[in-house]
């Protein structure tokens, strides 16, 4: 255990040490940033006011609120997957540097080191994304809070279950690089890929109808959604108290992708954390698997090379 803890310490450490991983991880978020500077939050203003007959009038403040719901939701969506992947770059480091031989050098198991990756990948994860969501919850409060205890609860839970899919989804990837300049491509194509496809920068009720339904089998679609659900709940409480019709509030739902569709099923909350939860179970198992496979090969050469030499 000791042994675990100290490696685990020294990857986190680590990671936030080494300035260039650290500004790798805050990429996306700035240019999230700069996206709901220049037309995000007008995209998101427009697709809000388009759900609601003219007859009803929407407070400003309410709508600021949502923008501003919005745009946590998409911040975290993003952040707990692409920030995974960066903080998991200790692992890629210590291949292309050859520190790893000296890690194993010592008398540790390579499960033990495998575990420590994943666990100080997270923690650095949660850290950065956590600091993420007190400064938008700061700015919700200075622009219109609506969420209640519960509601904050339950988006620290999403941002948890998130950052544990996006840590066993970065595991398994970077276990298979070995140099830099595979490092920054796989970090650049996440960067820059993932928050489309998961529906963060545009709802994917705005895409095709044969889009929407292959982005339905991707878990990180769930995850958005949750954020998003939890996010906006207190704006749909508000307006269910204002008496908008509930047709009306479950078409702003479904344009925001708060009511995610499986090809034509409706998929409910606790469906989406179970997605989200047995994907990342199977993730983490191959993550396992990859690393138990690695020691046995590893073992079969090394006997292999004591053969040949004897």
């Amino acid at each position: 255990m000791s042994k675990f803890l100290y490696l685990t310490g020294r990857n986190v450490k680590l990671f936030f040490k080494d300035k260039g991983m650290f500004f790798a991880s805050m990429i996306t978020p700035i240019i999230l940033l700069v996206l709901y500077a220049t037309f995000l939050s007008k995209v998101f203003e427009e697709s809000f006011a388009a759900g609601f007959p003219q007859e009803f009038g929407v407070p400003d403040k309410l709508i600021d609120g949502f923008v501003g719901g919005e745009l946590l939701s998409a911040l975290l969506a993003v952040c707990c997957v692409t920030v995974a992947f960066s903080s998991n770059m200790v692992m890629i480091q210590d291949k292309v540097k050859g520190t790893i031989h000296d890690i194993l050098i010592a008398p540790v198991g390579k499960s033990v080191v495998a575990l420590s990756y994943y666990v100080a990948t997270l923690i650095s994860t949660l850290l950065i994304c956590y600091s993420a969501l007190i400064i938008g919850m700061i700015y919700l409060g200075a622009v219109g809070w609506y969420m209640s205890a519960g509601d904050v609860f339950m988006i620290m839970l999403d941002v948890l279950l998130l950052s544990l899919f996006g840590t066993a989804l970065s595991s398994i990837i970077n276990f298979f690089l070995s140099s830099q300049g595979q490092m920054s491509a796989v970090g650049t194509i996440v960067s820059a890929g993932y928050g489309f496809i998961c529906g963060a920068y545009m709802p994917i009720a705005q895409y095709g109808k044969g889009l929407q339904n292959v982005l339905s089998l991707l878990p990180g679609t769930y995850g958005t959604s949750l954020l998003r659900n939890h996010s906006l709940n207190g704006i749909f409480r508000e307006l269910d108290e204002m008496n908008v019709p509930s047709e009306v509030i479950e078409s702003v739902k479904d344009s925001l992708d708060c009511n995610i569709y499986f090809f034509d099923g409706k998929v409910s909350i606790g469906a989406m954390f179970a997605v989200l939860l047995l994907s990342t179970v199977i993730l983490a198992a191959v993550y396992v698997a990859l690393n138990v496979e690695w020691k046995k090969h590893n073992k079969k050469n090394k006997i292999n090379k004591t053969q040949v030499e004897g």
